[in-house]
């Protein structure tokens, strides 16, 4: 009964993302009167489909909960006579391209605001500072001279003074001593503290034994406040993670796939309602931020293509660009397959 709970929330979260993903660039392209084959929500074989009076497109509910697409005419390599000439993809201005595209994105981060806002309005918005709460006297923190109240600056010279930029460079230190540059009454104090390895759920882990304070502020304007600055630091740690992928200090093992997430869900299920809807709001900023990276197969990839076309004055050839973007599909699949079996090997581990 818990697996079925579980893959519902599951489907519903990526359910959510996808078809609020996908909407954006729908909304757009109906405005910008382009034509709009398929609506779809999931990937593979279609299970459902209907269609309104009036309006030409099919909207599709496919298998796989992971993923979307708006199908317009113009995109396509062979031109398609049925379609008016004005409807088409290919021949909207650089501006009608541009938010059709992006507008997916826009809804990502936005939707990741909206959930912060209504769960901070309820709940409270906690303080996004790294301010030292509660330190443990059994662990080094205690004896560093890090005190209650610091506010935490940077680790190793890099960016920490927000909970999620500290959380990311304790993670790329894992195990390793770090120099950390606090602030205590208005001047600034470096503090030497390595981990202590201990023994937790029958692994070995590193704890330096401090907390940060859980304070948080109630109200409207601070749940407004909190629900932009959460969504910012957390594509600031994201836009930090990618970096530190690409140099390595960082490997795959810390992304996860849809088996990853999966297991993921059913701790935060756990949790209750509140939970569940930051998870959203997380990946929400994921598939926002990874879609805006300038990849093929990617939204980023498709608009660096448009903004080729702009500054050359004329467009990509269309078989090329289809070709780009089919390999970098293949490669994009590639990776989540090696995401995935490292998500499945963790699991059994």
């Amino acid at each position: 009964m818990t697996f079925i709970i579980n893959l519902i929330c599951f489907i519903l979260i990526l359910g959510v993302i996808v078809l609020i993903h996908e909407f954006g660039h729908f909304i757009f392209a109906k405005k910008s009167g382009i034509y709009v084959y398929e609506f779809s929500i999931g990937m593979g074989p279609r299970i459902h489909k209907w269609t309104r009076k009036n309006d030409e497109t099919e909207y599709s509910l496919r298998l796989i909960p992971i993923g979307g697409f708006v199908q317009m005419a113009g995109e396509e390599i062979d031109d398609d006579p049925n379609v008016p000439k004005n409807m088409k993809f290919s021949v909207k201005t650089f501006g009608q391209k541009f938010m059709t595209v992006i507008a997916g994105i826009m809804n990502n981060f936005i939707l990741a605001i909206v959930l912060f806002f209504v769960i901070a309005l309820f709940t409270g918005a906690p303080q996004n500072k790294a301010i030292v709460g509660e330190i443990s006297q059994d662990y080094p923190a205690y004896t560093s001279g890090l005190q209650t109240g610091d506010r935490i600056l940077k680790i190793n010279g890099k960016d920490a003074s927000t909970y999620d930029t500290l959380a990311l460079e304790l993670q790329v230190n894992n195990g390793k001593a770090v120099k950390m540059e606090v602030e205590r009454d208005g001047k600034t104090k470096t503090i030497n503290l390595k981990p202590k390895k201990i023994k937790q759920d029958g692994e070995e882990v590193y704890k330096y034994g401090f907390a940060i304070t859980d304070e948080v502020q109630t109200g409207f304007f601070a749940s407004i406040k909190y629900a932009f600055s959460k969504t910012i630091s957390l594509l600031h740690q994201m836009i930090l993670i990618i970096g530190y992928l690409i140099t390595g200090n960082l490997n795959l093992n810390a992304l996860s796939g849809p088996v990853g997430i999966f297991s993921i869900v059913g701790t935060v299920a756990d949790s209750g309602i509140w939970s569940i809807l930051s998870l959203t709001a997380l990946l929400s900023v994921n598939v926002g931020l990874i879609n805006l990276l300038p990849i093929p197969a990617f939204d980023g990839g498709r608009l660096l293509f448009i903004i080729i076309e702009k500054i050359k004055g004329k467009p990509v050839d269309p078989r090329l660009e289809n070709t780009i973007h089919s390999i970098g599909f293949f490669l994009l699949m590639a990776l989540m397959i090696l995401i995935t079996y490292n998500d499945i090997i963790r699991l059994i581990k």
